[in-house]
């Protein structure tokens, strides 16, 4: 029997729109069956603040003409977790898993992919860890990684977002993730001078992924318009 498989896909610069849409797409098609492996979309966006479903408004400190002169869209979205930001220089993730394969609790779903993003960080030469009574991923008191998932019939989306190159003034518009006091950090900050990309660090943290996972990487740089393995899968 062949291993099972974790599709990686690497999109580049997506709209937020357009990266919702897919994804939500693509989790369908993994609850139906039509895609038959778990899939990992990897990309960047433009500048967006989204609110997942515990936002509290005074979280978002920024008015809307403030974002609008930043260039910052604003979205809600059905994800769990409170307000934070997308942007260039930042690793987004969105596995879309179907948990009834690996296991249906959706708290070590979220315990693997913190540990998925601790091992990639620690690939790359970064110390990093949990922060007792938060999700996401830490390093020396600062965040680096932010996490927040949704799943029905314990199939996946939304996902994490690791900052690489992010600038970060931009986590001043709001209180990141609701955490009053936080500071926010990346790796380029963490590790400076560091000449890591953001697809660098895109193909750290899909083996991470995948190993936890016990899944095969197979690799796209497009979402296949059928939804199979073809000869634009690229071993890494």
């Amino acid at each position: 029997m062949p291993s099972p498989q974790l599709w990686v896909v690497s999109l580049g610069t997506v709209p937020y729109a357009d990266a919702l849409e897919l994804q939500r797409s693509v989790a369908a098609q993994r609850i139906s069956g039509e895609v038959s492996e778990d899939v990992l979309l990897l990309m960047e966006h433009p500048p967006v603040v989204t609110l997942g479903r515990s936002t509290r408004n005074a979280n978002l400190t920024a008015s809307p003409e403030l974002l609008k002169a930043r260039g910052v869209e604003l979205f809600e979205v059905e994800r769990g977790g409170d307000v934070t930001f997308h942007g260039p220089g930042q690793l987004v993730g969105y596995p879309i898993i179907d948990l009834k394969r690996h296991k249906e609790d959706l708290h070590w779903y979220l315990r693997t992919v913190e540990q998925a993003l601790i091992d990639t960080l620690e690939a790359l030469g970064i110390a990093a860890g949990r922060n007792t009574g938060y999700t996401g991923v830490w390093t020396g008191g600062k965040k680096i990684a932010s996490i927040g998932v949704h799943a029905r019939d314990w199939v996946t989306w939304h996902g994490f977002a690791l900052n690489v190159t992010t600038d970060l003034s931009y986590f001043d518009l709001m209180v990141p993730c609701g955490i009053p006091d936080v500071t926010m950090t990346s790796v380029a900050r963490e590790l400076s001078p560091s000449s890591m990309t953001v697809s660098k660090v895109g193909d750290v943290a899909a083996r991470a992924f995948a190993r936890l996972l016990s899944l095969e990487p197979v690799y796209f740089d497009e979402w296949p318009t059928h939804p199979a393995p073809t000869n634009r899968a690229r071993e890494r």
